[in-house]
């Protein structure tokens, strides 16, 4: 009698898939030898963060460095502009984000945006950007999307998702929805924590995968989850580890109750809070698979062998045990492929054409909302002024090493400007008279321009800033987040975003004058 044992799978077609499946991130300007090594082996996307970016020439480098070991490769990038920038880390970003493209409502211009965003990226060989972000802003006090959604509307966040894909994908860069199937109605960071959306399948349908409809409608290239968890569609899972919501929602055909989505589906960074935490990040990554995803984002604070190694090795021992099915890791592997060949071919067929820098500044000056106090002449700031930034602590899809505010451009157009900045911990209850003596003290008779980001959220901040008001009721206010709350100041300009044109265009505005672009 004899006995049928099952094949395993090949060895080096497993490893080779596997690696396929990973978007890894690395440490350094240039790509270490671990990189080249796992890029000639078949790792299929690598991805790019501030620290691997000190200028386009220096990019444009890295990225035909990684392609002399794989030409179809996937150079990945968390680009959105606005507050998230990594191309423009050190210095701000020259395209405004979604929160201020969606209050000028032009999808026209967001189109363009993403457009010449799309090729300043591919310029410098990236040729897939994990924006935008589709999610609904609908809980306004939530802590890590806020200005990088176009706003709290799902019909406006949806032709603005849609125009903002097609605008990149029109320069040969592939464009990544996220996060799935939104994150708009969270209290919690998922860098930090595991939110819940405790959401109906109705609202949701109506709210939040209104977006992700236009996304999809409009080609995107990709699609991120989110590490949330939706009651509604999953009590036992977060989204990136769900097959209810990867496969069942996302990926099944509308006839079967699902969008259809045929594209690539992609973890959100697999090392954030919500799942290493909770699953560990070679578990979190088996689930992921599992459940439907086709592709790992890890690096963001992962960014070595070790990590790519542990991944790797889970995989595969994942589909030896049964756990993912050998074709389900083929399937997968097969669509990161399929994308990193269409990005060769559309970049192939490019026109090349120059990025136009100068439409970040056109679109952040039709993005401003400025409110003037009722029988207050407004003059423009002439000379040196004292400018107090009240700053919260940068979420991590942010970071803290992107400059925001107007101080620098203010002192640079009027030297001798005095600025400081204020965290929570000065502007404490106790502390707070204390604080307003010493910027009175320190302002004298020069104008006070009081800038803040989410004031709304921080319930320091508006302390801090009532209080100077009430004191100097002349001081000047500029919201650089999301304008929740009512406008104040002898003038308030709300720029919908800390991008560093949205600064450069409420110079304009607080000096009467356009400010020297240099």
């Amino acid at each position: 009698m004899s006995i049928l044992i099952p094949a395993s799978p090949d060895a080096g077609s497993l490893h080779r898939d596997a690696l396929t499946v990973l978007q890894p991130g690395f440490v350094g300007t240039t790509p270490p030898d671990w990189l080249r090594r796992h890029l000639a082996a078949g790792l299929g996307s690598v991805a790019l963060f501030a620290r691997n970016v000190t200028d386009p020439v220096q990019l444009a480098a890295l990225t035909a460095a990684l392609r002399e070991d794989n030409p179809d490769i996937l150079v990945a990038i968390d680009e959105e502009g606005g507050d998230v920038t990594r191309l423009e880390a050190g210095s701000g970003s020259s395209w405004p984000g979604n929160l201020a493209l969606g209050a000028i409502d032009d999808p026209a211009l967001t189109r363009d945006v993403a457009r010449e965003l799309g090729r300043a990226l591919a310029a410098c060989g990236v040729n897939y950007n994990w924006a935008p972000s589709a999610d609904v802003n609908s809980n306004p006090g939530n802590p890590v999307i806020g200005v990088r959604s176009f706003g709290a509307d799902p019909e406006l966040c949806a032709r603005h998702t849609a125009a903002w894909v097609e605008g990149l994908q029109s320069a040969a860069v592939a464009a990544c929805a996220k996060h799935f199937p939104g994150h708009g109605d969270t209290a919690v960071d998922s860098h930090l924590g595991l939110p819940v959306v405790d959401a109906d399948v109705d609202l949701l349908h109506s709210r939040d995968l209104v977006p992700f409809k236009a996304a999809i409608q409009a080609g995107a290239k990709a699609v991120m989850t989110a590490h949330i968890v939706v009651p509604a569609l999953d009590t036992d899972h977060p989204a990136t580890l769900s097959r209810a919501v990867l496969h069942d929602l996302l990926r099944a055909r509308p006839e079967d109750g699902g969008l259809g989505y045929d594209g690539l589906i992609v973890t959100d960074g697999i090392e954030m809070g919500a799942i290493a935490d909770t699953y560990g990040t070679a578990e979190g990554t088996v689930l992921a698979l599992a459940a439907g995803a086709d592709a790992i984002c890890v690096g963001g604070g992962l960014a070595d062998e070790e990590t790519v190694l542990l991944l790797r090795d889970a995989i595969v021992a994942a589909v030896r045990s049964g756990r993912i099915p050998e074709q389900r890791l083929a399937e997968a592997a097969e669509r990161v492929r399929t994308l990193g060949a269409w990005a060769r071919a559309a970049a192939t067929d490019s026109d090349g054409t120059e990025p136009d820098l100068a439409i970040g500044l056109r679109a952040a000056r039709r993005a401003l909302r400025v409110v003037r106090a009722p029988g207050r002449l407004y003059t423009p700031v002439l000379e040196r002024p004292y400018v107090a930034s009240f700053s919260p602590v940068a979420n991590i899809a942010v970071g803290a090493e992107t400059p925001w505010g107007v101080a620098g451009m203010l002192a640079a157009r009027f030297p001798g400007t005095r600025a400081e900045s204020f965290g929570p911990d000065d502007a404490t209850p106790e502390r707070i008279p204390a604080l307003v003596g010493a910027v009175l003290a320190a302002a004298a008779d020069r104008r006070i321009v009081l800038v803040v980001r989410d004031v709304h959220r921080h319930a320091w901040m508006a302390a801090a800033v009532d209080a100077l008001l009430s004191a100097r009721p002349d001081a000047i206010v500029v919201e650089m987040g999301v304008p929740q709350a009512p406008p104040v100041g002898a003038l308030h300009i709300a720029t919908h975003g800390a991008a560093r044109v949205c600064g450069l265009a409420a110079v304009e505005v607080l000096t009467g004058q356009p400010p020297a672009l240099g």
